[in-house]
């Protein structure tokens, strides 16, 4: 395969669950492998300005909740706007993502497993004992990518992707980079299928 679509996520996100699928529908179509990159959000947010939901102007936080429903409506997924278990620290199952693709495998299924649970099914991806069911679900030995997952070098490897994409004017999660152009937002699918189906180069400010 050619040049890779790197993808910046945090498993928690909703945006970043909406699209895992329409982003491998579009890698599949043109041949293009993804890197996936799990980023620690907070430090993203702490160059480009953003702020928790919860932090954010009143009507702001409403319009993220209709935001939530229609597109969760145009997806075809159930959804809770307001989940038992969010927020949550979701390091170690941005780990086990980066773990599956340590290991070759593919971890599309399982992030999208890892939303669903979160946002649909009322489950704590803080417990190993739900990421262990998740992965194996997935088809992977739950008890070797968790034991990855928590290692020294998961952790370096998810630093360095937070600064990859701060370096790459990512300013959130979701975010889709391709040569060099960030594509920001689930919302902005199309306009990389639209970069790749045409062969534009890319737009660089």
């Amino acid at each position: 395969m050619s040049q890779k679509i790197d993808y910046y996520f945090t498993s928690i996100s909703p945006f970043s669950w909406f699209g895992v699928k329409q982003l491998v529908e579009i890698a599949e179509k043109h041949n293009k492998s993804i890197n996936f990159k799990p980023v620690v959000l907070a430090e993203l947010w702490a160059v480009s300005g953003g702020v928790p939901p919860m932090q954010r102007p009143e009507v702001r936080q409403r319009l993220r909740l209709v935001d939530l429903q229609r597109t969760a409506h145009m997806r075809g997924v159930d959804i809770n706007v307001k989940p038992a278990h969010f927020p949550v620290d979701p390091t170690l199952a941005d780990n086990c993502v980066w773990a599956i693709q340590a290991a070759r495998g593919n971890p599309a299924d399982f992030a999208f497993s890892l939303g669903e649970a979160v946002w649909a099914k009322e489950l704590n991806i803080t417990d190993e004992a739900v990421l262990a069911d998740l992965i194996s679900k997935a088809g992977f030995v739950s008890k070797a990518i968790l034991s990855q997952a928590k290692s020294e070098e998961a952790a370096a490897a998810r630093a360095q992707n937070s600064q990859d994409a701060i370096a790459a004017d990512v300013v959130g999660a979701p975010a889709y980079v391709y040569k060099g152009e960030a594509f920001w937002g689930q919302d902005r699918l199309d306009y990389l299928d639209h970069m790749l189906t045409s062969g534009r180069d890319a737009f660089i400010a």
